[in-house]
């Protein structure tokens, strides 16, 4: 089983992309997430969690939410290999998120012109 619950921050706004060749909307969205430790000088640790949401799901984050907001994500781990231009393999692992739940307050959310 692939399941991934997250509860996070945005650490900047979401970057909504329409793919040319098959009109979908993709958004990526970066999650600050708190780990359930404190270092032994009493630091927070966090975790900076890549998440991809598609579709109408993709659209609603990048309307509505922007850098500092909270945000509930149930979805799946997936990750891709490629070549660098040095031959060199490298990986890349993401949430492709399956349901979201906004967590943060109405303020937090509006763009102050």
């Amino acid at each position: 089983m692939n399941r991934i619950v997250l509860v996070g921050r945005l650490t900047k706004d979401p970057e909504m992309k329409v793919l040319e060749d098959n009109n979908k909307v993709l958004t990526r969205i970066m999650l600050a997430v708190d780990r359930p430790y404190k270092t032994p000088a009493g630091e927070k640790q966090v975790d900076f969690i890549p998440v991809v949401l598609w579709g109408k799901k993709a659209e609603i984050v990048s309307e509505y939410l922007v850098k500092g907001s909270i945000i509930s994500v149930t979805g799946r781990l997936q990750t891709k290999v490629y070549e660098n231009a040095e031959g060199q393999k490298k990986f890349i692992s993401e949430v492709i998120a399956d349901e979201f739940q906004f967590m943060s307050s109405k303020r937090v959310n509006e763009k102050i012109v």
